[in-house]
């Protein structure tokens, strides 16, 4: 548990922020109501996406602060009926609901007021490749894509299928999907990274222990604010798509793939047998592309934040390891041990991710204490 004093000091500290994000979100309220404002399409919706990212912060703000008052207001009863045991007993449990319920929002809203918090409610793209071990690589990040695909559902998460190259045996070189829902960056961020694992292979004839890899990489969604990308500085090529082998040829030229010709990028998308659609997700991955080069242009700026954060993030970074003959799942982090390897590949994450961000959370509360 951290101290209180560190909780008191980041809500000093932060109170000003605060106080301007309520400030603004009253303005938009405002605004929006403005028939010049209402008139521009455009400049409406802008203020719009900008009042939805500043309601989580404001709903839970005047959310806590009524709690604090029926929790006074039962405190004061408690105080009034000492005498009517009866009426004093109900008083108390209604101070330990309230507690409870004030407890959690000022959680919640310490964490969306956490620096870096700010990117918690987008989308956000995954990509898996398979790392060293040849075959049983491709298939342990076959695992791996099954694992955070279970994950999404249970999350109630909408998963697309943006690029998968298969290999003969049921692996996957390389997969792409998005992924669309409440939080989802909030709980996927710590997932990138390489994950290692220990086990017999199906292709081991002689019974030998193999250590293979895979690497995840996990992108907030680019939303159209961030990346402005102009028709003159796009290249695109459509072709036919084909599945392994030549099977599943598709006879239309469906697939799409995109050149950004300013930063050279190019992505490609043959998953839908629409060729407008697949432009979309290539549209939407190209986005993701080029807001991750910005990320890593400026770095040292976000290493400031990262620093204190469980984990950077970068793709080489050994996080986790899935031990077969030890029913074990290891995440190297945070010290954190699950014995129920084949029930966290069915997509049973919860427990490890809360892990991460309680120990992410604690470290940068930590930080604005000092």
């Amino acid at each position: 548990m951290l101290r209180r004093g560190i909780i008191v000091s980041f809500l000093t500290i932060m109170q000003n922020k605060l106080n301007e994000i309520i400030g603004r979100y009253n303005e938009l309220e405002t605004l929006i109501t403005k028939p010049e404002n209402i008139a521009n399409p455009a400049f409406y919706a802008k203020l719009m996406k900008e009042r939805g990212k500043l309601m989580p912060v404001t709903q839970r703000a005047k959310a806590l602060e009524e709690i604090r008052k029926q929790k006074a207001g039962a405190l004061a009863m408690s105080q009034a009926s000492a005498e009517d045991k009866e009426l004093a007993q109900m008083a108390e449990e209604e101070i330990k609901a309230l507690t409870a319920k004030e407890t959690v929002l000022q959680t919640e809203l310490e964490e969306l007021l956490l620096p870096g918090s700010e990117e918690y409610s987008r989308d956000a793209i995954v990509e898996i490749r398979a790392g060293t071990g040849g075959e049983e690589a491709a298939l342990f990040a076959a695992d791996l894509v099954r694992m955070y695909l279970k994950y999404c559902e249970k999350k109630g998460w909408k998963t697309i299928i943006m690029e998968s190259s298969p290999t003969d045996l049921g692996g996957v070189k390389q997969a792409i999907f998005s992924v669309e829902g409440t939080d989802v960056f909030k709980f996927l961020r710590f997932e990138s990274g390489t994950h290692r694992v220990q086990r017999v292979p199906k292709t081991e004839a002689s019974g030998r222990l193999h250590t293979s890899a895979a690497t995840v990489a996990v992108l907030p969604d680019a939303e159209d604010v961030d990346i402005e990308i102009k028709t003159e500085d796009l290249k695109v090529d459509t072709y036919s798509a084909g599945g392994p082998g030549g099977q599943h040829v598709n006879k239309t030229a469906s697939a799409v793939r995109l050149t950004h010709l300013p930063t050279g990028l190019v992505v490609a998308c043959q998953t839908e047998r629409s060729q407008h659609r697949n432009r979309d997700l290539a549209m939407k991955l190209l986005k993701t592309r080029i807001y991750e080069k910005q990320i890593n242009e400026t770095k040292e700026v976000r290493d400031k934040i990262r620093r204190t954060q469980v984990g950077s993030g970068d793709r080489s970074e050994k996080i986790r390891t899935y031990n077969f003959p030890q029913n074990r799942v290891t995440d190297h982090r945070i010290n954190f041990s699950s014995h129920n390897l084949l029930v966290v590949l069915d997509g049973a994450l919860d427990e490890m991710i809360d892990e991460l961000n309680k120990k992410d959370r604690e470290e940068r509360l930590k930080s604005l204490s000092k």
